[in-house]
């Protein structure tokens, strides 16, 4: 009981400096467990679902011709129903594709809503089970123009929807009626949707391609395997399904080597390149961070050594043993850190809308009970952390201490963790600069098309003529510089089709397919054609193509064609059936398709429409707020029943690399909070280093001392471990930075003299805050200084 009357005492004495430890301490903790949280979010990915470890996506693994190996997560559509049927082990199978992302849809009332559709057969939730809220999900899923809608719709709605009919968009005609709702899918789940319309419907919405054992892999298949199966001992079966159904014979007289595997559903995501990546680096963060506060928290508790040192040696005097001290220390240290983890609660409570925007997930996902679990595993250890080492300190304080002036100052101890506090800083304000500089570089990169001043708008499911009467009325407002229309915008994903030369069966390589655009197209983006012609309406037919130089290169190669492709025919596949075979009329520049941390290096080709593409874009002469409502204007008046968003090219380029963005943000809050903490630790160090030597500096003035000498006495004591901390926090940046780095296309330059600078500028930091806290006792006069000691 008494110890805890002293360890409550304690919160409140003035030279303990508890305020600014706990405050520091909460501070850091409030980023560092909540980046944590995000990590364990990101590892986390699809394990809710029951059984998630006997549920598998199929993958595909494809050779064509002498191209690198390409495995991707699309099949055919027969493909999973076979892998049911044929291959023991699978005791159930299904297959679904993507409809539309945040696609529109309204009800006979017209109201409108938003949401992620897809297309799956009756299986779905016996593969991947979500509980429904009502409805059967089978039964509906195997009725046509069905389906289900997630109970965050259904609450938009006005949740009495089932029996109601919507219609989407794209689709304008099809009417689906809903059967069901079920729970929303969770935040960590690497497959969200709203809205799923049962796939027998397939036919009212697009070709109907699932019964094809080839081609047409627009669908992803899973499967969940019988419990103690193992998914490589299925690899013959899988071998045998494809010889059963697919022609091998002609596939290899092709060059194409098609195989099939299976991928554990809960590495899907966390196995990706880029979320390893971004939680290693997340983790180094996070660490940083904690390690940070821990550190200042204990320099700042052993800087009160020298006031606390006479009252620990005056409880040895009544009979307090070194543990009785070492509980006391271990108490207020427990009692400091439950008090800054409150504050760190409540910080994160105040800031969970900038969290959840920087996070990308909501507080609610975040902190799940598993992940709870992991951060209460993580607070002990900081609390042993925090406890074992001052108690450590405070117990070993000697009770002569009571009749002399304590000696001991623990320098060593002091100077290694302001070492370690520095390291941190340098480097997260070293990795800040440099992720702030590739971000400039990302979304000010020339992709080798103009895309200022340009909007465009997806006209999916309006007809030709309507088409067409927007586009001739846009063409009459003077601050439009050009129209054009295309099916397939450069930044946008790229679907694959294979390159053949007519009267040879061989596959010579997968390109990415921009499909139909206009003749305005290429004169739009700034696109010059470097060899042969651009489309031209009053020459151009409808089966001829422009290529990309990439393209040009290695069909050359391939077909020996030494005098230049221009005029050359080649079949293209999902073309050829439509409009045999294509002629190569003219050749563009490489260009950047997707973005640079995701860039298709596939060549590429534009097919020519000679009627209006569905994207319809525009050049203003100045993108300025007015033009803009011109042109959104007639859009409106077009399509008055639509909700009309005009997208900016320059915005949608942006947002591609919204997650570096975000990472950035990450960063600049924890390098911000960081170098407070440091600062705090720093300050405190210096203030106890003052009033330790006052007396010395108070003689050294009486002898001729000058304010400069003094200062330099302190500069010199920090730089010795500032120094080199500063080059060690810039090696781990390096570091960091090159593994964050190495999937971009293109990167930014890390020069030595970006290391220096950063280095400099936190030298410059550290040495202004020493100066000025050194400056009040070194103008003080000497003689009235040595009076008081």
């Amino acid at each position: 009981m008494n110890n805890f009357k002293l360890i409550f005492r304690s919160l409140l004495k003035k030279k303990e400096n508890n305020f600014i430890k706990i405050l520091s301490l909460g501070t850091g903790l409030a980023v560092g467990l909540i980046i944590i949280s995000k990590v364990f979010f990101e590892l986390s990915y699809d394990d809710f679902y029951p059984d998630a470890d006997r549920i598998y996506q199929i993958q595909s693994h494809a050779i064509v011709g002498n191209e690198e190996p390409n495995e991707f997560g699309q099949v055919s559509g027969a493909i999973a129903p076979g892998m049911k049927a044929e291959v023991p082990g699978v005791e159930v199978a299904t297959r679904l594709t993507y409809m539309g992302w945040d696609a529109s849809f309204f009800t006979p009332d017209k109201k409108r809503y938003t949401g992620t559709f897809i297309m799956a057969d009756s299986c779905l939730f016996d593969v991947l089970p979500r509980p429904m809220v009502s409805g059967d999900a089978k039964e509906i899923l195997s009725r046509p123009l069905y389906g289900l809608v997630s109970e965050s719709i259904a609450e938009k709605m006005g949740n009495n929807v089932i029996g109601q009919s919507i219609q989407l968009d794209n689709y304008p005609g099809r009417i689906i009626t809903i059967g069901g709702v079920f729970k929303d899918v969770p935040e960590n789940a690497h497959l969200r949707y709203d809205l799923v319309i049962s796939l027998a419907s397939i036919t009212n919405f697009m070709w109907d391609g699932t019964q094809n054992w080839v081609g047409n892999d627009r669908y992803l298949g899973y499967v969940k395997l019988i419990p103690g199966t193992d998914p490589a001992s299925l690899t013959p079966a899988m071998r045998k399904m494809q010889e059963r159904n697919q022609p091998m014979e002609d596939l290899k007289k092709a060059g194409v080597e098609l195989s099939y595997t299976l991928s554990p559903l809960t590495q899907l995501h966390s196995d990706t390149p880029e979320t390893k990546r971004m939680t290693l680096l997340l983790s180094a963060i996070a660490f940083a961070l904690i390690f940070t506060s821990i550190m200042n928290y204990i320099l700042i508790l052993i800087s009160t050594l020298v006031n606390r040192g006479k009252v620990i040696a005056v409880y040895k005097c009544y009979g307090a043993e070194q543990k009785d001290i070492s509980k006391l220390i271990f108490g207020e240290t427990s009692l400091h850190l439950a008090i800054s983890l409150i504050i760190s609660l409540f910080l994160i409570f105040c800031f969970r809308s900038t969290a959840e925007d920087i996070l990308s997930a909501s507080v609610y996902s975040l902190f799940s009970l598993q992940t709870c679990l992991i951060l209460l595993v993580v607070c002990i250890i900081i609390s042993l952390i925090i406890g074992i080492i001052p108690a450590y300190l405070f117990s070993r304080i000697p009770v002569s201490s009571v009749f002399r002036s304590l000696t001991m100052t623990k320098r060593g101890w002091k100077m290694a963790l302001l070492f370690f506090q520095l390291v941190t800083t340098t480097f997260l304000v070293t990795l800040l600069i440099i992720v702030a500089r590739q971000y400039d570089v990302m979304v000010n990169d020339n992709p080798g098309y103009n895309y200022e001043s340009l909007l465009y708008y997806n006209t999916k499911g309006v007809n030709n003529n309507e088409r067409q009467k927007i586009i001739d009325e846009l063409r009459t407002i003077p601050q439009v510089e050009i129209v054009a229309t295309a099916d397939n915008l450069p930044f946008n994903f790229a679907s694959g089709n294979n390159v053949y030369i007519p009267n040879n069966d061989q596959e010579l390589f997968n390109v990415a397919d921009m499909y139909g655009a206009d003749e305005n197209y290429l004169t739009l983006m700034g696109i010059p054609v470097i060899e042969g012609k651009d489309f031209d309406e009053e020459s151009v037919s409808g089966n001829d193509i422009l290529i990309s130089k990439k393209f040009a290169d290695k069909i050359s190669a391939l077909a020996n064609w030494q005098d230049g492709v221009i005029g050359k025919e080649i079949l293209i596949s999902e073309h050829q059936q439509k409009n045999g075979a294509s002629r190569i009329i003219g050749v563009y520049p490489d260009i950047r398709l997707g973005s640079i941390g995701s860039e298709d290096t596939r060549p590429s080709v534009i097919f020519y429409s000679n009627e209006p593409a569905s994207t319809i874009i525009v050049k203003l002469k100045d993108l300025n707020s007015d033009n803009i409502q011109s042109v959104y204007d007639v859009f409106k008046r077009s399509f008055p029943d639509k909700d009309i968003t005009l997208s900016l090219y320059r915005d949608s380029m942006i947002k591609l690399y919204s997650n570096s963005r975000r990472f950035m943000n990450a960063i600049t809050i924890g390098g911000i909070v960081t170098l407070v903490i440091t600062l705090i630790g720093l300050i405190g160090y210096t203030n106890n280093e003052v009033n330790r030597r006052k007396s010395e500096i108070a003689i050294r003035k009486v002898n001729g001392a000058t304010l400069a000498d003094i200062l330099r006495l302190f500069l010199k004591d920090n730089l010795w471990i500032t120094i080199p901390a500063l080059i060690c926090g810039a090696l781990a940046a390096s570091i960091a930075a090159a593994k964050w780095m190495e999937d971009f296309s293109e990167k930014a330059p890390l020069s030595p003299l970006l290391f220096i600078s950063c280095g400099v500028g936190v030298l410059i930091i550290v040495l202004s805050v020493v100066c000025l806290n050194c400056l009040q006792t070194a103008n003080r006069n000497p003689v009235e200084t040595l009076k008081r000691d």
